[in-house]
């Protein structure tokens, strides 16, 4: 990626917006993390076989849901972060504008479709 600072097409308003979403995103999903966190904390061993394998499970399906929001919420950091510097809507990779219909649906894109299918294939 070059060191030259490309403009987005993303115009102010629709930054605004998305903005205004990801904060709310964030808001919400801390709220989630705070509660998995508290029924995690409060949740004590039970006395038979049987609880015992649900409560595990229990746990470990709280623990993916919390992994995978976590994954989100520093995302979304990211993105925040993006637009406070000014280089939000432009991919990390080629340096080029990410197109406005895909930071509509995926407001935390990094990159541009071409180089996020690229990136696909190596992982």
């Amino acid at each position: 990626m070059s060191n030259v600072k490309r403009e987005s097409h993303t115009d102010t308003k629709n930054i605004n917006s998305i903005k205004k979403e990801l904060l709310q995103r964030k808001a919400e999903l801390e709220e989630q993390l705070s509660t998995l966190y508290t029924e995690k904390v409060a949740d004590t061993q039970v006395g038979d076989a049987g609880d015992q394998a649900l409560s595990s499970n229990l746990e470990s399906l709280r623990d993916t849901l919390q992994d995978s929001e976590v994954n989100e919420y520093s995302r979304i950091i990211q993105a925040l972060h993006m637009i406070e510097a000014g280089t939000y809507g432009i991919c990390e990779d080629c340096g080029n504008p990410i197109a406005e219909k895909r930071l509509k649906s995926y407001p935390n894109a990094t990159r541009c479709i071409a180089c996020q299918e690229e990136y696909e294939k190596h992982l």
